[in-house]
């Protein structure tokens, strides 16, 4: 049976090479988007890491004219003890630049015994910021009052860049260097990690740490806990509260909540457009192949006619037009499974190695239904066709 359906295929091989191209480029695209889709998911199941409701983010910038540590450090502490006075405000925070759900992203390099890892999200923090976020240590702790008298840099990694530097080991105690390789870092604590820029991305590494008197030159950003009361008419107040104790900064509030909404159309829709397009060619495809296999039909009356004289049931008609269409589709998934596999062997784009086995067996099985879907109506009209008609039309 095999036997004669590869000489059958190969007896049209010009034919059906432009068939097997048809079904690989459409294989090549559906592994994208599968792949796409599958890390999305993947993504989306994960747990937050963090509370985002009722927290809101003040923005400013050129509050303090000055550069001069303590100036600044008693005046954000001004500022602080003014926010806190208001009944509907639980807990405050300044922050740097890397805010969650913006686009604003600060990364470093750190080394772990001659190990170096790149892209690693680099946040500056406060003692109160894992509160306003309720955020959760699943190692050591977080940082506190004590260690400002620290003699080394305190540091807060998160799980992603514990598990590549660690392993399984404890992280607490240990100590890692910054892309220069000096500048020691005491790890204190691990958080479990954070989905900082939507539900739809895994954050990767993290690192944390304690802003001092120095670096508060850098915050331009304060994170609010407000009671789940606060309405319109206490941003009010509290935009007029910020305006007036920095009367040189432009203000802006935003929430995260709404902040989460905003950042997620930002990954929603660049996956509506590709889905649309690879529909749009995926439809195409199938009409394609659609149309060779009902024009290979008409083609061939004689020789189904032929096979039916020589007591072919009509089943037996059927069933071999399905299977070549699936042999066909067997050749290009050897070539289309050939070059998926160099994607989780190079480590293309970082998706983990799953995200690409996954979205390739999907791909897999998508590409034989769809050939299988398109071959057999037209087999079916094979199958009804009578001995007697075929010769005679022949």
């Amino acid at each position: 049976m095999f036997k004669h359906l590869f000489k059958l295929i190969w007896n049209k091989k010009k034919q059906n090479a432009l068939l097997i191209t048809e079904m690989l480029v459409s294989f090549l695209v559906i592994f994208a988007v599968f792949s796409m889709i599958v890390n999305y998911y993947r993504s989306y199941r994960k747990p937050m890491g963090f509370e985002y409701e009722h927290v809101w983010i003040i923005n400013y910038k050129d509050a303090l004219q000055t550069k001069n540590a303590d100036s600044l450090f008693q005046y954000y502490e001004s500022v602080r003890r003014m926010l806190k006075s208001m009944p509907e405000v639980g807990e405050v925070s300044f922050t740097g630049a890397d805010v969650i759900f913006t686009a604003n992203t600060n990364e470093t390099g750190m080394s772990y015994n001659h190990k170096q890892l790149f892209h690693v999200a680099d946040f500056m923090t406060e003692d109160s910021y894992k509160d306003v976020l309720g955020m959760k240590v699943v190692e050591g702790r977080w940082f506190n009052k004590s260690d400002a008298l620290s003699k080394e840099s305190p540091v807060v990694i998160n799980e992603t860049l514990k598990e590549d530097f660690f392993g399984k080991d404890n992280a607490v105690g240990k100590r890692l260097n910054d892309y220069g390789g000096d500048n020691p870092q005491l790890v204190i604590g691990v958080v479990e990690d954070m989905k900082t820029k939507g539900d739809y991305t895994a954050l990767g590494r993290a690192i944390f740490r304690r802003l001092d008197t120095s670096s508060y030159q850098y915050t331009n950003n304060i994170l609010v806990k407000v009671s789940p009361d606060a309405d319109a008419s206490f941003e009010n107040r509290l935009f007029k509260a910020m305006t007036g104790a920095m009367k040189t900064a432009d203000v802006e509030i935003l929430h995260l909540s709404d902040q989460r909404k905003s950042y997620n159309k930002v990954f929603l829709i660049p996956m509506i457009v590709v889905l649309i397009v690879a529909g749009f060619l995926i439809i195409n495809v199938a009409l394609g192949l659609y149309g060779v296999l009902w024009y290979n039909i008409n083609k061939r009356k004689g020789e189904i006619g032929l096979r039916r004289a020589i007591g072919a049931s009509g089943q037996d008609v059927s069933s071999q037009f399905v299977s070549e269409g699936l042999v066909l589709a067997t050749f290009s998934l050897i070539i289309g499974v050939f070059f998926g596999i160099q994607f989780p062997l190079l480590n293309v784009f970082n998706i983990p190695t799953g995200v690409y086995l996954i979205a390739l067996a999907l791909s897999v099985i998508f590409i034989y239904v769809l050939v299988l879907v398109c071959s057999l109506y037209p087999a079916r009209q094979a199958s009804a066709i009578y001995p007697a008609v075929a010769l005679h039309e022949d």
